[in-house]
């Protein structure tokens, strides 16, 4: 191959790579393959995470075009057809010095910058104080599903010693459910993440909200889901061989019908199948009057 193909080769490969790259950060909603994210963020924190995601992704474009553009002319003013005379060099201190400065004020400045969302994002003490006083539910993971226990709706946690007691010991009246979280949608929300045996991750690719589950430590996961809707839960963290079919989902609701949720399941977990003879009569006596 001649100088000039060689140089189309390493100028065209790596932009069309790029292309296509971007190409694949569009999401769904905006007519994209959505590769990076399938679906918008449904949590405010989520747009932010996002946002960094393409800052970075915007940084490590404009480094990829400067040091390609200066490969391609390498490529093309130093081609082996040439019998320049050799030129041996011992390096450059300043240029060693320019390239320990660049990319170390580049990092800077992407630490200085994300530490809002991160503050946000893993910091409790920055969530709010009322869905932190009240945690919605406990979520245990184990090979494979996701277990829930929420407190009794007339459960109400009086300071964060009862909320902790609550966590080390069920309640008799707590409410059980398996792979099916509910929460209220357009409010903060406050879970607690534990697991029964081995090292799992409580991930909702939708809301970018993941945090691993640890053997012997009860994590506190907060988020908050901005319409009603249903979202995947999964485990993204290989637990073994059934990890693939780990999966549950967030049901966002409305605070009225969220509370009916939580009432509902409170009679069918009470249920024992069977009918007291007063209800029995009672409804053969409205059959009857039918």
């Amino acid at each position: 191959m001649g100088r000039f193909w060689w140089t189309f080769f390493f100028a065209l490969v790596p932009v069309v790579a790029l292309g296509w790259t971007w190409y694949g950060a569009y999401p769904v909603s905006d007519g994209g393959p959505g590769w990076w994210f399938n679906t918008p963020s449904g949590s405010s924190i989520g747009k932010e995470i996002d946002s960094l995601f393409y800052l970075l992704t915007i940084i490590v474009t404009v480094i990829f075009f400067g040091t390609h553009i200066a490969l391609v002319y390498v490529v093309w003013r130093f081609h082996e057809s040439r019998n320049d005379k050799s030129w041996f060099s011992h390096g450059s201190h300043a240029l060693e010095v320019l390239w320990t400065i660049a990319p170390a004020g580049i990092l800077l400045f992407i630490s200085l910058y994300q530490m809002d969302v991160w503050g946000r994002y893993r910091m409790i003490s920055n969530f709010d104080r009322e869905a932190v006083a009240h945690p919605i539910a406990e979520v245990t993971a184990r090979q494979f599903e996701w277990r829930i226990r929420y407190p009794h709706p007339s459960r109400k946690f009086a300071n964060k010693a009862e909320v902790e007691a609550w966590l080390a010991r069920p309640e008799p009246d707590d409410l059980h459910t398996v792979n099916d979280l509910h929460v209220p949608a357009g409010k903060p929300v406050v879970i607690h993440l534990r697991t029964q045996d081995v090292l799992h991750s409580f991930f909702i690719p939708d809301l970018r909200v993941k945090q691993d589950a640890v053997p012997g430590l009860i994590i506190p996961v907060w988020f908050d889901v901005e319409k009603s809707g249903n979202h995947d839960l999964v485990c993204a963290e290989l637990c073994g061989w059934g990890h693939y079919k780990m999966r549950g989902q967030i049901s966002a609701q409305n605070e009225s019908d969220f509370e009916q949720y939580l009432k509902d399941l409170e009679t069918r977990q009470n249920d024992d199948g069977t009918k007291s003879e007063s209800s029995e009569d009672e409804v053969a006596s409205a059959e009857e009057g039918n």
